[in-house]
């Protein structure tokens, strides 16, 4: 029985059933061509990494990370960047502001937050470092990892989680003193409802979201319904569509150019114009092996609080209710000269959707 052949009886019966029955088993912008006609989306990092591994197929020599970066995403026609920046750029961090506002792009940063009070002077200094290139927001994550994957019980998140929490009110006085904003990620980490109870525990107005429209599928909720949830909180935007497929564990899942997945991509960016109109968006398609889903195990459910039966029952009806593309061959295994294609195009694609379909 395979998950996302959603037109089978036996899935349905098997979900009726509480769930039990499942658990047996030529692009414009291309280097040297001229730019497109500019989007208001930005591109995080990570859309980009091929790239930056393979050190730009010889573009951008003698430039500093931060400033590869961002010529590349503004020959590609992009309206900003999202960028972790290292101890290379601190010398250019003037020199990424002065042509990012020369360009009209937006600069945001990455930033982990303080995890003792021994890296809080780090932590400074790298917020420093952002205002100086630019940026008036980062984003962040609590938790590195899965919660599928790295946590065995829901007592062992919950230890974690208070870790992440306890790092974000340390940082708090930080941002707070240097006028700067947090923005931290729905990093496949927390379900809709603990969120939210963060950010209310915190009751921080320089702590907000970095709303990832499509993580919270991974923890089996409906990624509109995340969106919705929180956009009030949005401090930025990480922008991406979802393809899927089976595997006997569950299915798989990976990113996929704009437009060719089954998110909802036009109500989500409506929801978060309504709620926060200058809020940025970011492209996060990363192009990579896709990521195993093990829904149909029970270690999957280990750690996370709400009912396996629904939550499957839900995700099979957000699936079977869009057209999508399936994930691609494995990504990591294709010649390097066909990783950096993929990953151009990917992004190509997604700029021009974007522009055409969602008004960015």
């Amino acid at each position: 029985m395979t998950f996302t052949g959603l037109n089978r009886r036996e899935l349905l019966l098997a979900l009726a059933a509480g769930g039990s029955a499942l658990l047996g088993g030529g692009a414009a912008g291309a280097p040297g061509g001229p730019a497109p006609v500019r989007t208001r989306m930005g591109i995080v990092t990570y859309a980009l990494g091929i790239h930056q591994r393979n050190r730009w197929e010889g573009r951008h020599q003698g430039l500093a990370p931060a400033l590869a970066f961002l010529e590349e995403c503004r020959i590609l026609g992009a309206g900003g960047i999202q960028f972790q920046f290292g101890p290379q750029d601190l010398p250019h961090a003037a020199e990424v502001r002065r042509r990012a506002e020369a360009y009209q792009m937006h600069v945001e940063a990455i930033i982990d937050p303080p995890a003792g009070d021994s890296v809080l002077e780090q932590f400074e200094q790298k917020v420093k470092a952002a205002k100086e290139a630019g940026a008036a927001v980062a984003r962040t994550v609590i938790l590195p990892g899965r919660r599928y994957e790295q946590f065995k019980t829901l007592a062992e998140f919950r230890e974690y989680e208070a870790r992440g929490i306890r790092s974000l009110q340390r940082a708090e006085p930080v941002l707070s003193r240097q006028d700067f904003r947090l923005a931290v990620e729905n990093h496949k980490d927390q379900v809709i409802s603990e969120k939210l109870d963060m950010l209310k525990r915190l009751g921080s107005e320089r702590i907000g979201l970095c709303v990832d429209v499509g993580n919270n599928f991974a923890l089996m909720e409906d990624p509109l319904e995340a969106v919705r949830a929180f956009a009030p909180w949005a401090f930025t935007v990480h922008l991406k569509d979802q393809a899927v497929a089976d595997c006997p564990e569950g299915f798989l899942l990976s990113d996929a150019a704009l437009g060719e997945g089954f998110l909802d991509l036009p109500a989500m960016v409506e929801i978060l114009r309504k709620a926060k109109p200058e809020v940025k968006f970011n492209l996060e398609t990363i192009t990579r092996d896709a990521i195993k889903l093990p829904v149909l195990t029970d270690g999957f459910w280990a750690s996370l609080p709400h009912a396996r039966a629904p939550a499957l029952a839900r995700a099979a009806g957000i699936i079977k209710s869009r057209p999508h593309a399936q994930p691609p061959a494995a990504v990591s295994r294709l010649p390097v000269e066909e990783q950096l294609r993929m990953e151009r195009r990917n992004v190509e694609q997604s700029i021009a959707y974007a522009r055409e379909h969602l008004g960015l």
